[in-house]
């Protein structure tokens, strides 16, 4: 393997191409202590890309900077889509890790079941983070009564993107706070000249999430959180109230052809609304955050701008959709001091003030709350006084929710009452023999 030239001589990467496979037992675990002398290689395996990338290199190099006697090598996991089965094929083909990157807790728990993941209950005591980190973060990074997820960045799922100058543009003084003054801004945007008012990623898996908060909209945090758990099927009314809210949207000229929709992801349509100027709204995670501050180079406040979900008045409109990112590490990694050490640092202030300098928010207390743009404390703010629900395709298992999101994806083009009666049936199907 060879030096990355990207990064600091001590961090090199191997790049493995994202594909299909199973899980691969991992044996053995060491355990560490926060006192202990850190040094040798650790390795980590990654899928983040761009900016977001980027920002988790700062974090290495800051922790290089503090543990000079260690190494970071960087499996990178390169794909489109979702990475889990990339995940699984680098395992499966024989690379042992010590640390890596999750955001499924479906997957999280997949990994454990497998023996893969080692318990960091102790490393909650030892290095403090229990003072740092809320029990609520750690009862999200749990599986029963073990710990094994340290939860490094958190993001709220049901805030809306827009660029400001085209809502002026069209004559929309202030971002809709109802579904019905949303739906009304569609005709005000397209007269503006806007190709489409909202741009739905339709090609992987990101148009779901316009049914994962209408979910949450019209039924609750705990009507989706059975759905989740297969407590109650698909087919449940619920549901289906939830895909004609849906289709309400898509049928009062908001998205344009669905054949537009399905040949795009999230960051061919963000391009569209902050470079090309053709669309105007985006439902995407906070990772937007970043690349509109990074790589289109706007200025958080000024140029764009996050709304919360637009109230439907249906009694649920205190919810919301959340995802976060956290830290695992495996039981046979060969440097579980160093892999310790590395998740302690990032609750540092060190690390959180890094993320929150790039756009993203810190479960730590040590983070310099200051730090966050007009976005980030609009989207922290929507986190703290909503009912929360983890997205939903998150916690599917994983043959269950490829053919969740082919089934949104046959919905979209064909939005009519009786094809959602279709897929959400096709989805039961498949739910039944998932768990």
């Amino acid at each position: 393997m060879t030096n990355s030239n990207r990064f600091m001589p001590e961090i090199r990467r191997r790049t493995l191409l994202a594909g299909a496979g199973s899980t691969a037992l991992l044996a053995m675990a060491g355990a560490t202590r926060a006192q202990d002398t850190v040094s040798g290689e650790l390795v980590v395996l990654n899928w983040l890309g761009g900016s977001e990338l980027d920002m988790m290199h700062s974090i290495q190099k800051a922790f290089l900077a503090k543990y000079p006697n260690v190494t970071i090598r960087e499996v990178a996991i390169t794909g489109q889509g979702d990475m889990r089965g990339g995940i699984r094929t680098a395992l499966m083909g024989g690379e042992v890790v010590d640390v890596l990157f999750n955001t499924w807790p479906a997957f999280r728990k997949e990994l454990a079941d497998a023996g893969m993941l080692r318990p960091i209950d102790d490393q909650w005591k030892s290095f403090g983070w229990d003072k740092l980190v809320s029990q609520s973060w750690k009862d999200l990074g749990s599986i029963g009564d073990k710990t094994y997820g340290l939860t490094y960045t958190f993001g709220d799922r049901s805030g809306i993107w827009y660029k400001k100058e085209h809502l002026a543009k069209a004559g929309i003084a202030e971002p809709p706070k109802t579904w019905d003054e949303f739906v009304a801004s569609f005709a005000k945007l397209t007269k503006a000249g806007y190709a489409a008012p909202i741009a739905i990623p339709g090609k992987y898996w990101a148009h779901a999430e316009w049914f994962e908060t209408l979910l949450l909209r019209t039924a609750g945090v705990e009507t989706a959180a059975k759905l989740g758990a297969h407590e109650i099927p698909w087919t449940d009314p619920a549901v289906k109230t939830a895909l004609t809210k849906y289709a309400e949207m898509l049928t009062s000229g908001c998205c344009g052809a669905p054949n537009t929709m399905l040949a795009n992801d999230w960051d061919g349509e963000a391009d569209q609304v902050f470079q090309a100027n053709a669309k105007n709204y985006l439902l995407i995670g906070m990772w937007m955050n970043n690349r509109a501050k990074n790589d289109y180079k706007l200025v958080e406040g000024k140029d764009y701008g996050l709304f919360q979900f637009p109230s439907l008045g249906m009694g649920h409109d205190d919810t919301s959709s959340v995802d976060a990112k956290e830290l695992l590490v495996t039981t046979n990694g060969p440097n579980p001091k160093a892999a310790d050490a590395f998740l302690d640092f990032w609750t540092s202030a060190e690390a959180a003030n890094i993320l929150a300098k790039a756009g993203y928010a810190s479960p730590s207390s040590n983070v310099d709350a200051s730090l966050y743009g007009e976005a980030q404390k609009v989207a922290t703010q929507a986190v703290a006084s909503s009912k929360l629900q983890f997205v939903l395709g998150d916690l599917l298992p994983g043959d269950l929710v490829d053919e969740y999101r082919v089934q949104l994806q046959k919905f979209l083009q064909d939005p009519s009452s009786a094809n959602i009666d279709t897929v959400l049936a096709a989805i039961e199907t498949k739910a039944q023999g998932s768990y």
